[in-house]
């Protein structure tokens, strides 16, 4: 469901509260472009050059589970090595921009739609992840539900390596170049939910999926 409108209409009753026009204005816009380029950005660790390698290192480091394709044409079929290696059936909800791959090729019976109680896959793709954390940055949309990565026991994501930057502050600075405003919905994904309430014991899906494999697309 596309709730933007809804949001929209919020924000205005908000800005006129406040004595302000219902929509944002072009200085207002200039005025915070200008303060983000003028805002001293604190000390960040040293990463080195290779960002996928980062990446996998640190995603590794939070429990997620990684493995490399060349093309994006591969990733139903290793999508469908990782269910059968964990035990779990070829069958997933999954990102309505991933449609266009051959997932009945790989053998994978795939739903395009938000998640329901008994899906235990999701399959979604992600707007961009960080390498200093090993952390994926999902925008929630029409056609990239937000639950997707949420409900089902195990969330597979495919990551183009083109889209992984360096830190946080690259990932924001990249949505707001391509998107303009943040969506409803924006999550930063690090590992398998868990918790260590009970006697300071992690326990992996605690709040959400207790699996998460990235399929690592180097040729994308």
């Amino acid at each position: 469901m596309d709730t933007k409108a809804a949001r929209q209409a919020i924000f205005r009753r908000i800005r006129e509260a406040h004595g302000r026009p219902a929509e944002v204005t072009t200085e207002e816009r200039a005025a915070m472009a200008d303060y983000l380029a003028r805002h001293p950005q604190g000390p960040r660790p040293e990463i080195g050059a290779d960002l996928p390698a980062r990446f996998r290192e640190q995603a590794l480091r939070m429990s997620d589970t990684v493995h490399e394709v060349a093309s994006m044409e591969e990733a139903p079929e290793a999508i469908a090595r990782y269910l059968d290696a964990v035990g779990v059936a070829r069958r997933a909800v999954a990102w309505k921009t991933l449609d266009g791959l051959d997932w009945n090729g790989a053998g994978m019976q795939v739903e395009f739609r938000p998640p329901r109680d008994a899906d235990l896959v999701g399959i979604t793709g992600c707007f961009c992840a960080v390498a200093e954390t090993g952390s994926l940055m999902m925008l929630s949309g029409p056609d990239t539900f937000a639950s997707t990565s949420l409900l089902p026991e195990t969330h597979v994501a495919i990551l183009p390596a083109s889209r992984i930057v360096a830190g946080m502050e690259d990932a924001f600075a990249l949505a707001r170049a391509e998107r303009g405003e943040l969506p409803r919905a924006t999550s930063f994904i690090s590992g398998p939910s868990r918790t260590g309430d009970i006697e300071q014991t992690i326990v992996l899906g605690a709040h959400g999926p207790y699996r998460v494999h990235v399929i690592l697309v180097a040729g994308a």
